[in-house]
């Protein structure tokens, strides 16, 4: 039994004239979109070749029709197989146009060499160019890298801009050529069992193949920081979550003989540090951002079909939009209790009126979750156990606009702005400063250095009061701490191989939508990362330098306002019981489900789990709902791993768009399913809730004849007492100030209490005696 109290400490349309659209200054540049240009948009890869100088024979085309099979999101309006030599490989195609011309694989003329491209070649026109205009038979930006490969071989990348994942056979040479954009935007998996190899675009694609293991890297997954979110700067390189899969590296070509097996690894690319000299200063470098940035814009605008833009409330989606001038109309954003109470969506609908987007808010709903069959599907999507909320929300809005937008083909994001401008610092500074911030990560970095040498040593850190230096694990440890900025934006790239690529490209490609993110343009991250180390402070202290490049394009409270995370904030209580309540519907299918999966019993502890989950739900447990949810996810993967459930769309019910012409109140009853708490309110208890006096100065609420939650008479006497207050005809108002307390002191607890059913809304309020 807990306190009731802790329930609080969880953590006029725009028109469609384009000669009506305006920037947000005179000064705003206003780029516009490019036509006629054949684009692949999401595609998927899927392969695999024999090193030994075997060819492939007839039983190679189920086989290879099976993995195109799982990749068909990605890929819907066409498949192509190919068999050359020792290697197969298939293409599956979102086409925009164009449909004959820029069918993949593209083959030399000699027919000796195939490629394969997922991704967008941005300066495709002048290397066509370039290369003249006679070699080409298609309009397709990806028919450039073949041309570019039969002329510079493996240095074909070297000047190329884009993301992109690549597969080459290549008979001349008798090898296979595996490749991967510079920042890693466009996956590429690998599985290499003895003298075969296995390529695709997702693992799903690998497992298809016979000689791919299937089976969950549990161990592995457990100890990984980005899943068990331990307090440390991590080191290792990113975890693929499946043993035997690997992902081709970003910024590398790999080379696989067909006759002998060799491996060759090219490394076309790498993250600059920081410049040492002085000949730069912070104002030339903002303008340099904005530069880069307005040419990134410009590119990602380059389409024949249609482009819209998530909006997150935030500085770095209103600068895209605002560089983004009249080639952008349409704008996205998640209606939720998260989004509500911290104010992105206020935000993002102001931003969406000042630059004249038709903007569409998403409703989601505190009392509706994904059903298990839904999550499951989207779990299989995105193939990682850190599949939680964002991926849910983001996965239905790319779903809304495919359903109600069918031309729009690509979306724009302001995502991957933070991790080299310093958009973490003051979340890192825990309330300080930019010193606070830096010491912070020193701590973070100090306890990885312990725990791979001297985890006891650890000790003379504790309780806040440091009582040895730094120093005596740089002597004891030479190299283990050193410039922990630099470790911090490692951490941070890390994060971008494992999660946030993995979470844009997935939940876009599993709805036929292409996510394309201005800010992870190579160029760009080669200038923050090369930011000068005693500019950091001005430029990265609260992500100035983006702050700054758009301070004469937006108004000063979006440049300004303090960055929250997507759905965290004051409301992510609700967001967290609404994913709770998903796990425990249906006598808890999802959880019962993950640890029946192969291996569930030797890794997690069943009855835990489930009390656990009782107790998030009843809003007494501290145990962060999304660790919880990790760890089903991690069964649920085990699970399908083996039984390899097929990728279809969802059906269930989309989004509701809530317009511009609801209020706020009206909008916020239909994402929380309840009236606002307001003085008017008239509450009742809830069907069998109970509010039972005890011993020893405590009260307690009783649901169903069980004893749920214990109230204290000294600490929460004012809420005890609205509680006692509350009769079914006193309006909410009223029963505070009898109580001797302000409404807002308990509309927290009384929010959630009506979330939980412990309070009810009364239409008709019976009379109160007098």
């Amino acid at each position: 039994m807990w306190r009731l109290s802790r329930l609080s400490a969880r953590s006029s349309p725009p028109s469609d004239s384009k000669s009506q659209r305006r920037s947000l200054s005179p000064n705003t540049p206003v780029l516009r979109a490019t036509s006629h240009v054949r684009c692949q948009i999401m595609c998927g890869i899927a392969g695999f070749a024999h090193l030994n100088g075997s060819h492939i024979d007839a039983s190679a085309r189920p086989v290879l029709e099976a993995m195109a099979r799982a990749l068909r999101p990605r890929g819907p309006d066409d498949m192509q197989f190919i068999e050359l030599g020792q290697a197969a490989m298939s293409f599956t195609r979102l086409s925009l146009v164009d449909p004959e011309g820029g069918r993949q694989p593209f083959v030399s003329r000699d027919g000796l060499v195939a490629l394969s491209a997922n991704g967008e070649i941005y300066n495709h026109r002048e290397l066509r160019r370039e290369l003249g205009e006679e070699l080409f038979r298609s309009r397709s930006d990806c028919e450039v890298l073949l041309h570019l490969y039969e002329r510079d071989g493996l240095d074909f990348l070297d000047r190329v801009r884009g993301m992109f994942g690549i597969a080459v056979i290549d008979l001349r040479e008798q090898r296979i050529v595996l490749a991967r954009d510079r920042i890693g935007l466009k996956p590429l998996f690998i599985h290499r069992a003895g003298d075969t190899l296995i390529f695709g675009s997702e693992v799903k694609a690998l497992f298809q193949h016979p000689l791919c293991p299937r089976e969950l890297d549990w161990a592995g997954a457990l100890a990984d920081q980005g899943l068990n979110a331990a307090p440390i700067i991590p080191d290792a390189p990113p975890r693929d979550w499946f043993v035997g899969v690997e992902q081709i590296e970003p910024g590398t070509i790999v080379t696989y003989g067909l006759r002998d097996g060799s491996t060759r690894t090219k490394r076309y690319w790498s993250m600059p540090g920081p410049l040492s000299h002085d000949d730069v200063t912070p104002d030339e470098l903002v303008e340099r951002f904005r530069g880069l940035l307005a040419e990134s814009v410009q590119e990602c605008l380059v389409a024949d079909a249609e482009i819209g833009i998530m909006l997150s409330g935030g500085v770095d989606s209103a600068g895209i939009a605002a560089l983004g001038g009249d080639s952008i109309e349409h704008s996205f954003s998640a209606l939720s209790a998260s989004t509500l109470l911290n104010g992105d969506a206020d935000y993002a609908r102001s931003t969406a009126k000042a630059l004249n987007l038709t903007h569409h808010e998403l409703a989601f709903e505190v009392g509706r979750h994904p059903s298990a069959e839904d999550w499951r599907r989207l779990l299989w999507l995105m193939e990682s156990p850190l599949c939680g909320p964002e991926q849910h929300f983001k996965s239905e809005i790319y779903r809304f606009v495919r359903a109600g937008r069918p031309d729009m083909k690509a979306v724009l994001l302001g995502s991957g702005a933070d991790e080299l401008s310093g958009g973490y610092s003051r979340m890192l500074a825990g309330g300080g400063d930019w010193h606070d911030f830096i010491r912070n990560l020193t701590d973070l970095s100090r306890r990885r250095a312990l725990a791979a040498n001297a985890p006891a040593m650890n000790v003379w850190w504790q309780n806040g009061r440091p009582l040895v230096s730094d120093e005596a694990v740089r002597v004891a440890f030479p190299g283990a701490l050193g410039d922990v900025y630099d470790d911090f934006v490692q951490w941070k790239v890390r994060d971008w191989q494992q999660y946030n690529f993995w979470v844009e490209d997935r939940t876009a490609s599993g709805n036929a939508v292409e996510a394309r993110v201005p800010y992870l343009d190579h160029r760009i991250v080669e200038l923050l990362a090369g930011v000068p180390r005693k500019y950091r402070q001005e430029l990265f202290w609260d992500k100035q330098i983006i702050r700054s490049a758009f301070r004469e394009l937006l108004p000063l409270d979006i440049t300004q306002r303090p960055k929250i995370a997507f759905y965290e904030g004051e409301g992510v209580r609700y967001t967290h019981l609404t994913f709770a309540r998903m796990l425990a519907a249906n006598s808890g299918e999802l959880l019962e489900q993950a640890l029946a999966s192969p291996r569930a019993a030797q890794f997690l502890q069943a009855d835990q789990l489930r009390g656990c989950l009782n107790e998030i739900i009843d809003g007494t447990s501290d145990t962060h709902l999304e660790l919880l949810l990790r760890l089903v996810n991690l069964g649920l993967l085990d699970e399908m791993t083996q039984s390899l459930p097929p990728t279809q769309p969802s059906s269930a019910a989309l989004p509701i768009e809530v317009g511009d012409e609801r209020t706020r109140e009206e909008q916020r009853a239909v994402v929380f399913g309840q009236p606002a708490v307001d003085p008017a309110l008239v509450l009742r208890l809830g069907e069998d809730v109970l509010l039972l006096d005890g011993a020893q100065g405590q009260s307690f609420v009783a649901v169903g004849g069980e004893l749920r939650f214990v109230i204290d008479h000294d600490t929460d006497a004012a809420w005890l007492s609205v509680l006692r207050g509350i009769d079914g005809g006193t309006e909410l108002g009223a029963v505070c100030a009898a109580a001797g307390c302000e409404l807002e002191s308990v509309t927290e607890l009384v929010d959630q209490s009506l979330l939980m059913g412990l309070l009810v809304p009364v239409e008709e309020p019976v009379p109160t005696r007098s």
